[in-house]
């Protein structure tokens, strides 16, 4: 492979034509610059200038030379331009949260994009641990948690704290431990969780989420409400997943004499420097959580 610093001198070499000066704008010694065209030389094993004196022509091997390298040496240029720049509103950021997060978030990122189309907004919808694994085999640059991770190579900050909701069908005004016993319960992946947090907190009659009747379960986190419209049962959401609900005038949300909020997380690598793009988006979703 061709040592680009030899190219530079002898392409620097031709456009000036003199020996001395091209030493002076490079900052080099005059035997400098002529130890780099001589190894350039011996590396392609074939003489690239006439040398006369102080004078030098270029052979047919030299000119070819210096016609592929102003080319090379301007991508290289580009490149070391383009590797070193950093903007903030530009390039993809890949994020991955909970649910009812997203379901908060998302609507405001694509706003964002919309504002500045050279930013790419990748968002997933998982999980904890799901999010976890991504961070950590770098499938994601930024994600949320709602509990810290338990992972040593990923950091955690709360940034905001959102309430648990129970949500009943519109027709129930006040969910009493009786009312809540005939409804049944609208299951999903963190139901139980969800459940046990809010209402051990509000019901002295509570021990788990299967004190209830099931009476659906979903894993879509927009259509959980889905069956609580219909009044086919009761659950217990986190309030961005309510605010999200499109008919919200078929559900009630309840919130209960105890509050129950969950926290939040940014959950990043620390050993990764968020770009400028990524703490734009940072710096944007805290203002809106």
């Amino acid at each position: 492979m061709i040592n680009t610093t030899w190219l530079r001198t002898f392409c620097t070499l031709v456009e000036v034509g003199h020996f001395t000066r091209t030493a002076e704008r490079l900052y080099m010694t005059q035997s400098g610059v002529s130890q780099h065209i001589n190894k350039l030389e011996a590396q392609l094993d074939i003489a690239l200038l006439i040398r006369q004196g102080k004078q030098f022509s270029l052979t047919d091997a030299g000119a070819r030379l210096y016609a592929e390298a102003q080319g090379i040496l301007l991508s290289l240029s580009n490149l070391e331009q383009r590797i070193g720049e950093d903007p903030a509103y530009e390039g993809v950021v890949r994020l991955m949260s909970p649910g009812s997060v997203g379901l908060k978030l998302y609507p405001h990122l694509l706003a964002l994009q919309q504002q500045y189309p050279k930013l790419v907004i990748d968002y997933r919808f998982a999980p904890n641990a799901d999010v976890e694994r991504a961070l950590t085999y770098h499938e994601v640059d930024i994600g949320f948690m709602t509990d810290t991770s338990a992972i040593e190579t990923i950091s955690g900050t709360a940034i905001a704290n959102e309430a648990l909701l129970l949500v009943t069908p519109v027709s129930v005004n006040e969910p009493s431990w009786g009312a809540l016993m005939e409804l049944g319960f609208i299951d999903h992946p963190d139901g139980a969780h969800h459940a046990g947090m809010l209402l051990s907190a509000n019901y002295p009659e509570f021990q788990h989420s299967n004190d209830f009747e099931k009476r659906g379960f979903s894993n879509q986190i927009g259509l959980i409400l889905e069956p609580v419209s219909r009044g086919l049962g009761f659950t217990v959401l986190p309030e961005h997943a309510v605010e999200a609900f499109q008919k919200p005038h078929l559900i009630k949300s309840h919130r209960l004499t105890t509050p129950v909020s969950k926290t939040l997380y940014l959950a990043t690598r620390r050993d990764y420097a968020l770009p400028n793009r990524m703490q734009t988006v940072v710096n944007e979703m805290q203002k809106w959580l």
